[in-house]
């Protein structure tokens, strides 16, 4: 699986560009699609999820872009993914921050493309490994995480910290810098360039793991 990461512009800016190399999956951060009001799609007056569909089909690839959604009155961290120029889905963060100002959402999916199966884990939500965790046990072959600014050490922390947990590769494109961590934990790629490429084999490995639990007692019927 080869995935090109675009850390800055647009994705009208991207087809703008005259080199364009071919990939199995093209991910931008937040800058990709920026803002995306769903009651502004329906009526006609923008059309950036058009945009994404119609760049899948012309590449020839699946397209990931991070974006703030806005729906009835609330706004939303949020991932929408794209192929042969259909919107497969747009899945939102789950966890929100009273101090950002976003709701928390819904919609923790795999989706099943032509370079694998992904799962989408939007901002925030890394520094949950139980998201991760869900999305591996859902089967995806790699999770990847729109970022808006990766400027700490919590970011790359909690996707290697996630990608070992879990047992797969972990991508963020933030703005300015894509990472990526491999099932071992290990950071596999990090650079902070406008674009930039990594590939890798989806890696399946499962192990038997038992866990004494205490509590859950059961009732012992008498009566027969």
């Amino acid at each position: 699986m080869e995935i090109c990461f675009v850390t800055e512009g647009s994705l009208n800016e991207y087809w703008d560009r005259a080199k364009k190399q071919s990939c199995d999956v093209l991910f931008f951060g937040f800058n990709g699609l920026g803002d995306v009001d769903y009651a502004r799609e329906l009526a006609g007056e923008t059309s950036k999820l058009e945009d994404l569909a119609i760049l899948s089909r012309e590449l020839s690839c699946v397209v990931v872009s991070g974006c703030v959604t806005h729906s009835c009155g609330l706004k939303y961290k949020s991932a929408a993914i794209a192929e042969g120029g259909k919107i497969l889905g747009v899945s939102d963060r789950l966890h929100a921050f009273e101090e950002d100002g976003f709701a928390c959402g819904a919609h923790l999916k795999v989706y099943e493309t032509s370079a694998g199966k992904l799962g989408l884990c939007v901002a925030e939500d890394l520094y949950f490994p139980q998201v991760v965790s869900a999305l591996a046990a859902f089967d995806a072959d790699a999770v990847l995480c729109p970022f808006g600014e990766a400027e700490d050490f919590a970011p790359q922390l909690m996707m290697r910290a996630c990608a070992f947990s879990a047992g797969l590769g972990v991508c963020v494109c933030a703005a300015g810098i894509a990472q990526a961590a491999a099932p071992t934990g290990e950071v596999c790629m990090r650079a902070a360039r406008r674009e930039c490429r990594h590939s890798f084999d989806a890696a399946r490995e499962y192990r038997i793991a038992s866990v004494r639990l205490r509590g859950m007692a059961r009732r012992r019927r008498a009566d027969f």
